[in-house]
């Protein structure tokens, strides 16, 4: 079995100021803000949703098929992605334009400020599940350009490939009755903590009570694990234990490539919840998206070190 993971791709440009920026930015004199950071710490990451999900699936050893838009300076990325065998034959260039970036400041606080361009990822919309055909029986939408998120999932469904609807931080982008259609159009939901009560807000619906409309909603809660509400029952995941605590970015999307893994091979929620989770553990003793690594047999043994029993 394989996924068709629908999102983004993107340069993170990872900056470490070693100051906090509120012994620099006067509050009174915020409009009109004229700052600079030495930043002595520099690096430049391979991350957005889709890239981050599909690479963490391969350490799995499962497969999965991105499906995004890059820009014409690409080509490092995809060099990346060939070494780890990836599959690029759903990446469209978009000549004129950039990769998405991100440039991101972050000082001694862990504040963080934050520059995005989303380049290419505004086309995202030219890409159409079908291009896949029946290669991929199980699909994914994540963070990308607003029509592209629309449609993709529209054409999942009109399809009748079941997909996990994950909006992430796309969330903003869309009102309560847009939240319930994708809703109405997914197999299965997918939030942090946060995002669930922002869906709420905007829907009137609860995890809970979404599951009238989804098989499954998931609902991650950092370092008090996670939540996997069916129609009949509430799966209450641990957290697995992290070897340090280094960067939270990409936990999210390393979690979801492991519910991607527990659903393709068949695997109940307790399991595929507690594989969700120890990615993402994984993933947070490591800077940046794609640094982590590990063999399908090392994660499995891990797993059963930590969990108690196997899941092979």
């Amino acid at each position: 079995m394989s996924a068709l993971i629908c999102g983004s791709f993107a340069f993170d440009t990872i900056m470490v100021f070693h100051d906090r920026f509120k012994n620099h930015i006067l509050p009174e004199q915020v409009h009109i803000l004229n700052v600079a950071f030495l930043v002595p710490e520099l690096r430049r990451e391979y991350g957005g949703c889709a890239g981050n999900i599909a690479y963490n699936l391969k350490l799995l050893g499962g497969e999965g098929k991105p499906m995004g838009t890059v820009g014409r300076d690409f080509g490092p990325y995809a060099e990346w992605m060939d070494r780890w065998e990836i599959d690029r034959s759903y990446l469209r260039v978009i000549d004129e334009e950039y990769t998405a970036q991100a440039y991101i400041t972050t000082d001694q606080d862990d504040n963080q400020i934050t520059a995005f361009h989303p380049g290419a990822m505004n086309h995202s919309h030219v890409q159409q599940v079908s291009a896949a055909g029946r290669e991929c029986s199980l699909g994914l939408v994540s963070p990308d350009g607003r029509q592209g998120m629309i449609d993709h999932a529209a054409q999942f469904s009109e399809l009748e490939i079941p997909f996990i609807f994950d909006p992430g931080q796309g969330m903003p982008m869309f009102n309560g009755e847009e939240l319930l259609g994708f809703a109405e159009q997914a197999t299965w939901l997918a939030f942090n903590d946060y995002e669930a009560k922002l869906m709420e807000e905007r829907t009137g619906k609860s995890p809970r009570m979404l599951t009238e409309l989804v098989d499954g909603v998931i609902v991650t809660r950092g370092a008090k694990g996670s939540s996997i509400y069916t129609r009949n029952k509430l799966f209450e995941i641990p957290a697995a234990p992290a070897v340090r605590l280094v960067d939270p970015t990409g936990c999210g999307d390393a979690y979801r490539a492991g519910l991607l893994y527990g659903l393709m091979n068949g695997m109940d929620w307790d399991v595929t919840g507690r594989i969700a989770a120890l990615m993402g553990a994984i993933k947070i003793a490591h800077a940046g998206t794609q640094n982590h690594c590990f063999t399908p047999g090392e994660f499995a043994a891990q797993f059963k070190d930590i969990f108690g029993f196997s899941f092979t």
